[in-house]
């Protein structure tokens, strides 16, 4: 099983290169992040070519963050915005060869919304396509994410459905799955066919994934053994130094 460290949690006290060798280092196979623009897309790529790992995905930009704003691309009224966040986003992926960008839909409800995500997600599949990249959307829980206008798989299902890209897909987060929905075996052997990236951490504490609610030991082998073969991603909250928290891998590998 291999497995991508999420440099949003783990290593985050560090500038995104040294995250990238660090997690070079703890031998995870990939990375991904979440908000890497202040860094230059130059440096990010150097660390990358200087460990030979893959930049997975990486978010659009949240809005404004001192009033709460998570996302903007089920946001009516600010289109304008949300595209240019989407431009952003798929810039750096392109200058960074990542392979995906997860749109962020905010914090909003009802119809109009709706529409709005939907307008947005078009527009990311038909420019991003251009290059390759997957458009990823992923279900937040109530909790970590109160108000967020995706929270349930089922949605985000019917909303690639009916936009019918190709390169849109579920980015499965199982800890936000467990949370909201449960049975999060089945739902991911449903759903597979939409599903571009699977993450995992314990629940509920989102800490290192070997406790917990998840059963990963026997969660883990059920995902091999339906054909995934590309990397997990790691997103968990580390209790302490990321490089002690490793021992973990052993078992899954």
């Amino acid at each position: 099983m291999k497995l991508s460290a999420n440099l949003g949690f783990l290593w985050a006290d560090r500038p995104l290169p040294d995250a990238i060798n660090a997690a070079k280092a703890a031998g995870y196979d990939a990375v991904e992040c979440h908000w890497p623009y202040d860094t230059p897309a130059s440096e990010t790529l150097a660390a990358l070519r200087e460990t030979d790992l893959t930049m997975l995905g990486l978010n659009t930009p949240r809005g404004n963050v001192e009033i709460g704003e998570n996302g903007l691309a089920a946001l009516p009224g600010r289109e304008a915005e949300a595209r240019a966040a989407i431009d952003e986003a798929l810039a750096y992926a392109r200058a960074t060869v990542t392979g995906a960008v997860h749109v962020m839909a905010g914090n909003c409800s009802g119809p109009r919304a709706r529409t709005a995500f939907v307008e947005n997600l078009g527009y990311a599949c038909k420019e991003a396509a251009r290059d390759g990249i997957t458009i990823l959307i992923e279900p937040l829980n109530h909790y970590n994410a109160p108000g967020y206008f995706l929270n349930s798989t089922g949605q985000a299902a019917d909303i690639i459905r009916e936009i019918g890209q190709a390169n849109l897909r579920i980015m499965f987060d199982c800890y936000h799955v467990q949370i909201m929905e449960g049975e999060v075996s089945r739902r991911l052997e449903n759903l597979l066919p939409l599903v571009g990236h699977i993450q995992i951490a314990s629940v509920p504490d989102r800490g290192v994934p070997d406790h917990g609610e998840l059963d990963y030991g026997y969660l883990l082998p059920r995902i091999a053994a339906m054909g995934w073969e590309r990397p997990i991603g790691v997103e968990y909250l580390p209790a302490g130094s990321a490089e002690t928290e490793i021992s973990w891998m052993a078992r899954y590998r």
